[in-house]
């Protein structure tokens, strides 16, 4: 009993994991979820196509690693030859049939003609190869590392551009509710009015700029929701929302110090160092040519005209040196895209040094500017709730509700930009804050 009460607890705890797990399974466009920026960012990951093929990659740099390490290891090699022939002269049979030499038929009897028979295993160990089975393992190793950092690229740029779509949306929403309480408020006064016929002119004409003001939020929302979709890959016609804190976010950041973080946590940083250790590493594989492989062969078989009664053992130590023409002209070669490399290694550090300032420059300004507004639209508000209970609505009410509208949109852009900013600046450095 008290086994089942154990299993029936461990399944209701497991609950909350599967139907979390199952959560990109269950969206679509019949379905309304209000998504978090994990969960955006997840959706998002889950369903690029450029970051599903850096995945790719991954597997595939991992395979070749596995085969370099093969070449460490005894290459074996089992045949079965069964031939039939003719010959008035001997000969000795193609490499696919494992060169066995055939007699002619004068020197065999009349029940051994015109077959032959034979089964064998071949080892072949390679003791000493200038260095080239090393270094191709560390090429496949370094390439390894290489297709990861490419793989942290293209996962950073896309959530970049979740986030910015994410915060692009939030801001929609709230642009959208705000634009909608305008336009209430703007009702409420002008039904209340009592106005001369040129008044009304007027009002009515302030009234409808307002009215516009939320058709104009109502098309950006359904714009942001758009890029939304477009940034996690889903259906075009769905119907999607996000939630999330949306005010401004203040850090004391130090520019130096960013640097410092984005060259060692910048990806394609770390895909530039790899590439040039892979360079260096191909021109010490041109050079191993120029070394002599020393190989250990050794073969069992079992062979003969009727039967397999007949056993053909060897064991054989080979020297060879070859004499390749293009040792030189693969050297020069190694050597300018090793140059080319340390060029573009530089280019990189170059421009993710601008980049880092850049946006630091964005994220000081919209975190100064974000509070600064911050202030204005709460003196806003608590200047629109005094006026509202001690003064009669005029046509000067409309004015003051595009002025206070106006207001609360700059405040919410800057919001925006702010967290935007933020998040270029975690993509710039490679890491969040």
């Amino acid at each position: 009993m008290k086994k089942i009460i154990g299993v029936f607890l461990l399944f209701c705890l497991a609950l909350p994991a599967m139907a979390q797990k199952e959560y990109g399974l269950r969206f679509s466009s019949l379905i309304n979820d209000e998504l978090t920026l994990e969960d955006a960012i997840r959706l998002g990951l889950e369903n690029n196509n450029e970051f599903l093929t850096a995945q790719q990659e991954i597997i595939i740099a991992e395979q070749k690693v596995k085969e370099a390490k093969f070449l460490f290891l005894p290459q074996l090699a089992l045949q079965g030859t069964a031939t039939w022939y003719d010959l008035d002269y001997p000969m000795v049979l193609p490499d696919s049939v494992a060169n066995r030499f055939i007699p002619n038929n004068d020197s065999l009897s009349d029940d051994t003609k015109h077959q032959f028979f034979g089964v064998g295993v071949t080892a072949t160990q390679y003791l000493y190869a200038g260095g080239r089975f090393r270094k191709t393992l560390q090429m496949a190793e370094a390439n390894l590392k290489q297709v990861q950092s490419k793989y942290e690229a293209v996962k950073n740029a896309t959530v970049l551009n979740i986030k910015k779509s994410f915060f692009g949306l939030l801001y929609a929403q709230n642009n959208v509710q705000l634009a909608t309480d305008v336009q209430q408020k703007a009702k409420e006064y002008f039904r209340s009015m009592q106005l001369n016929a040129w008044d009304k002119i007027k009002a009515q004409y302030l009234f409808s700029s307002l009215t516009s003001l939320k058709n104009q939020a109502d098309n950006e929302l359904q714009k942001a929701q758009l890029t939304m979709l477009v940034s996690l890959n889903k259906e075009l016609n769905s119907t999607i929302s996000v939630k999330g804190d949306f005010k401004p976010v203040e850090l004391n950041l130090d520019l130096p110090k960013l640097n410092l973080w984005s060259m060692e946590f910048r990806p394609e940083l770390k895909a530039a160092i790899y590439a040039l250790e892979l360079d260096n590493l191909a021109i010490d594989l041109a050079l191993s040519r120029r070394y002599p492989d020393l190989i250990l062969t050794g073969s069992y078989e079992k062979l003969g005209f009727e039967n397999l009664d007949d056993v053909n053992k060897q064991v054989s130590l080979a020297v060879r040196l070859p004499i390749p023409y293009n040792i030189g002209t693969q050297n020069t070669q190694r050597k300018a895209e090793q140059k080319q490399s340390t060029l573009r290694r530089a280019a990189i550090e170059d421009t993710i040094r601008v980049q880092v300032a850049e946006n630091y420059a964005d994220f000081i300004f919209w975190q100064t500017e974000a509070f600064s507004r911050q202030r204005t639209w709460q003196d806003m508000q608590k200047l629109l709730s005094q006026t509202q209970k001690t003064s009669r609505p005029g046509v000067n009410a409309l004015e003051a509700l595009q002025a206070y509208y106006q207001a609360g949109n700059e405040y919410y852009q800057s919001i925006r930009n702010n967290l935007s900013s933020k998040a270029g600046l975690e993509w710039a450095i490679g890491q969040d804050l």
